[in-house]
C-alpha cells in the first residue's frame, strides 16, 4: 500500500478519535488548553512511534516464529508502559510545566487504547515495518489534530454565549460531533 495513502487514511479518513472513538478520556481531559493538547499529542506521537518500532519486530521475530502470539497483549502493554515511563522521566526533568499540566493523563498513556490499537492493527493489517511506522505517525497526527481542533473550539466557547442547558458536557459533545462530521466529509478523499 502506498505510504501517503496509509498516512492520509490513518490521519484524516479513519481518525482514531472522532471516527473510531478511541482515546476519548485524554481527548476530553486534555483539550481545555491548546498548549496542553499539543504537548499530549506529541507525547502520544512519540510513544506510539517508539511502541510500533519495538512491538513490530518483537511480534514478527520472536512471538510469531515461536508460536507465542497469545502473549501479544501482555508483551505489547509492557513495552508501552516502559516507553511511557521514559517519556515521563524526560518531561519531569526537562519540561516540568507540561509534566504537571498533564497530571494523571501522562500515566494513562500506558493504557491509551489508541497506542494499543496502533500496535495491534499493524499486525492485523500485515503492514511492513515502514508501513507500520507511517501508520503510527498518521494515527498520532490525527489524534493531535483532533485535540488541537477541540481545544481551539473549547477556548472559543469559553467566551461565547452558550445557553445554560448546553454548558459543560453537552456543548463538548456537540463540538466533538461537529468535528466528526467534518472528518466524515473526508471519507471520499482516497478510494
Amino acid at each position: 500500500m502506498d505510504l501517503i495513502k496509509i498516512l492520509i487514511l490513518s490521519m484524516l479518513v479513519n481518525n482514531i478519535v472522532v471516527m473510531r472513538f478511541l482515546a476519548l478520556c485524554s481527548y476530553i481531559g486534555m483539550t481545555s488548553d491548546v498548549g496542553q493538547s499539543i504537548g499530549m499529542g506529541f507525547a502520544v506521537t512519540f510513544v506510539s512511534v517508539l511502541a510500533t518500532a519495538a512491538t513490530w519486530p518483537i511480534y514478527h521475530y520472536i512471538l510469531a516464529p515461536l508460536n507465542l502470539t497469545f502473549l501479544e497483549i501482555l508483551i505489547f502493554i509492557l513495552v508501552i508502559a516502559s516507553l511511557v515511563q521514559l517519556v515521563e522521566f524526560y518531561l519531569k526533568k526537562n519540561v516540568p510545566g507540561l509534566y504537571s499540566a498533564m497530571g494523571i493523563y501522562l500515566p494513562l498513556i500506558t493504557t491509551n487504547c489508541a497506542i494499543s490499537a496502533i500496535a495491534f492493527e499493524n499486525i492485523s493489517n500485515h503492514y511492513s515495518f515502514i508501513e507500520s511506522i507511517v501508520y503510527a505517525v498518521g494515527v498520532s497526527l490525527g489524534y493531535l489534530l483532533a485535540m488541537i481542533l477541540l481545544a481551539g473550539i473549547r477556548e472559543r466557547t469559553k467566551t461565547s454565549p452558550v445557553p445554560k442547558f448546553m454548558q459543560g458536557t453537552p456543548i463538548l459533545f456537540m463540538e466533538t460531533a461537529l468535528i466528526g462530521v467534518a472528518f466524515m466529509g473526508l471519507s471520499g478523499l482516497i478510494k
